[in-house]
């Protein structure tokens, strides 16, 4: 995973968190619901990129 991609996710699972709190806080079922969706994208990301970093491992082992 690219250091970037790394940041857009974290970035992106963070404005999820705080969508959701704010939506918590102000009754925003919407802006909490939307906060949920951000993170879960992220999160899903994460493990996307994590898979693509294992099979460059497993791939640069086999190499060797």
């Amino acid at each position: 995973m690219g250091l970037g991609d790394k940041f857009k996710n974290k970035a992106q699972e963070a404005s999820g968190k705080v969508k959701e709190s704010v939506g918590d806080a102000t009754n925003n079922e919407d802006l909490q619901a939307e906060g949920v969706k951000d993170q879960a994208a992220a999160k899903t990301k994460q493990a996307g990129e994590a898979v693509k970093d294992a099979a460059k491992d497993v791939r640069d082992d086999f190499n060797k």
